[in-house]
């Protein structure tokens, strides 16, 4: 690091830059393919709706969006996707980066505000804490500057706060959780439990328990020691060397190949690929070279670090009280919050069944189940690997047997498939009765867990499940 300029950090910048962007992409591709069966004019929870509701004083919005200031409407929804697709992919691409730094500030802030407006109507389909986690990396990044310049000292410094809070966070959270994280079997359950399995999830668990054992130690070493070493690169405006640098790196590898493992097993959207991305940040390659930053775009990122100073302040109480809130903002811009992620583990997976029939007594009937594209379903059927695509109505399912109220989108849910609504249908990974309305349609709850090794070698399934019970009745037409 060179005072202002951190010099050894250009390729670092590289990544956060081309990384970043590309996640806003698979974001807004997520938006443009799901938002509006879910939330759309005609969606599951309508927007429309809530900003009625709002702008009859019946409801407050705490987050700021564009569709406070223009109606909106699925066709203006599907420009922002567009506009939001294409500037991620210029960004990817490395062009405003060859500008002067206002121009790829202007293109990120773009992105920001954008997916800020989209999350911000997003209600339960956009209450994921890796949400306002990609809205505070786009924000940060908009600061990195240009290829013709070194990134800013305090930009860098503020990402690695960010990866800190985000994972030293999510290690608070556990250790103040569920025994499971204290007692070492946390990772005994959750490859099988967890949200949304991956191809690699039963071979996983079917790990030897040490090995889980093992695992858990690994995640308390790399969120609750690791993130303090992502700080010491900034001892090398001080101490001459690589030493400092070497650390910083050991530190963000550490950290990558954790994220790395939970890529491979298991879809958690885009939060290890984004942590992964930021990590990159305390990787220095040092530099002979020097820069200087233009006065103004030095005023510009001061500025930001001392609002980040300012704000700061809730997120760094947050990690070290004994109420520890899980990902939580504490202003309207979605900057500075508090991350964390499992604090409890459960033990054994419920999944809800959804079904439908074309006859017309329920009691006699012949039920057939729909197919979600990734929540398990069929007992032979491999999960599948989506991350760090975000198929959310398979998230929400996972919640409901969790607790979640089965009224409100659920049910609406149910009634769209009643009406074989094609939008809603293209949500899911097949229709059983190829587009016709069923007469009646039902959910059931099922207990599910992974085969053993012997019963795979017998019947060729992945999953073992055995029915519970009728949480819908049947709904008819």
């Amino acid at each position: 690091m060179d005072g202002f300029a951190a010099v050894d950090f250009a390729f670092a910048r590289e990544v956060l830059q081309g990384g970043i962007a590309a996640l806003y992409l698979v974001a807004f591709v997520s938006t443009l393919n799901q938002f509006r069966p879910l939330l759309g004019e005609r969606g599951l929870l309508p927007a429309p709706e809530l900003l009625a509701w709002v702008a009859a004083g019946k409801h407050r919005m705490r987050r700021p969006t564009l569709f406070r200031f223009i109606r909106y409407s699925d066709r203006r929804l599907v420009a922002l996707c567009w506009t939001g697709i294409a500037v991620a992919a210029l960004l990817v691409a490395g062009i405003p980066q060859l500008a002067p730094p206002w121009v790829p500030m202007i293109a990120f802030l773009l992105l920001w505000l954008g997916y800020m407006s989209i999350v911000t109507i997003g209600q339960t389909f956009y209450s994921f804490g890796w949400e306002m986690l990609l809205l505070e990396a786009g924000f940060l990044a908009a600061f990195l500057g240009s290829r013709d310049q070194p990134p800013p000292t305090v930009v860098i410094v503020l990402f690695w706060w960010l990866v800190f809070r985000l994972e030293f966070g999510a290690g608070m959270i556990k250790i103040r959780g569920g025994r499971e994280w204290r007692d070492l079997t946390a990772l005994t359950f959750h490859h099988e439990t967890q949200p949304m399995p991956g191809p690699l999830s039963r071979q996983a668990h079917l790990l030897p328990r040490w090995f889980h054992k093992g695992e858990v130690i690994g995640n308390h070493f790399a969120q609750l020691v690791v993130p303090f070493f992502l700080f010491v690169p900034i001892l090398s405006l001080w101490v001459p060397g690589p030493v400092p640098l070497v650390v910083g790196a050991i530190a963000a590898a550490i950290v990558i190949a954790t994220q790395c493992w939970l890529v491979i097993t298991g879809n958690f959207a885009w939060l290890n690929w984004a942590t992964i991305v930021l990590a990159f940040s305390a990787v220095g390659v040092p530099s002979t070279g020097s820069g200087a930053l233009p006065v103004y775009w030095l005023v510009i990122t001061s500025l930001v670090g001392i609002l980040y100073i300012v704000i700061s302040r809730p997120a760094l109480l947050n990690l070290f009280a004994r109420r520890q809130m899980m990902n939580a903002s504490f202003n309207p811009w979605q900057l500075a919050n508090a991350y964390g992620a499992f604090g409890t583990v459960t033990k054994q997976r419920i999944e809800i069944v959804v079904e439908g029939t074309l006859d017309e007594d329920p009691d006699a009937a012949d039920w057939v189940e729909y197919a979600f594209k990734g929540k398990p379903g069929e007992r032979g059927r491999v999960p599948r690997q989506f991350a760090p695509y975000h198929l959310r109505l398979d998230w929400l399912m996972w919640f409901l047997p969790l607790g979640y109220s089965l009224d409100d989108w659920f049910t609406v849910f149910l009634f769209r498939l009643l009406e074989a609504d094609a939008p809603t249908l293209r949500l899911l990974a097949r229709d059983p009765f190829g587009g016709r309305s069923p007469r009646w349609v039902r959910a059931v709850s099922y207990r599910y867990r992974f085969t053993t090794r012997a019963e795979h070698r017998e019947t060729g399934d992945v999953w073992v499940r055995d029915r519970r019970r009728v949480l819908v009745h049947p709904i008819g037409r």
